[in-house]
């Protein structure tokens, strides 16, 4: 199980970034690429561990799965809009997973 949570992650990393990427081509299968890979690095993220339980650890990690499900939802976006509404929902998800990725080793290294 160790391995298998980074190993998700890497897979649905790529998928979601070659999903993301083909979708301006309007490849039909773009947005079932994008959508796997999103459910991917989700469960990743959602069933990684952390050994540090403080108030400010538990909030970035909620902040970084609600990043996580908006990655998700994007991917729904992209079926049932046919406009570029989904690239704002990916700009939040991004901001969001960019943002918790710097904290949360900040803050266990403090913990430390």
């Amino acid at each position: 199980m160790k391995q298998l949570i980074p190993a998700l992650f890497v897979v649905g990393a790529v998928m979601l970034l070659i999903g993301a990427a083909v979708y301006v081509t309007g490849w039909q299968l773009s947005p079932y690429i994008y959508t796997v890979g999103a459910t991917f690095v989700a469960l990743a993220q959602i069933n990684s561990p952390s050994q540090y339980k403080t108030p400010t650890i538990r909030r970035l990690r909620r902040q970084q799965i609600f990043g996580a499900l908006l990655l998700v939802l994007t991917g729904a976006f992209m079926f049932f809009t046919r406009g570029n509404e989904w690239i704002v929902s990916l700009t939040i998800a991004a901001i969001l997973e960019l943002y918790t990725s710097i904290r949360i080793p900040q803050e266990e290294a403090k913990e430390q």
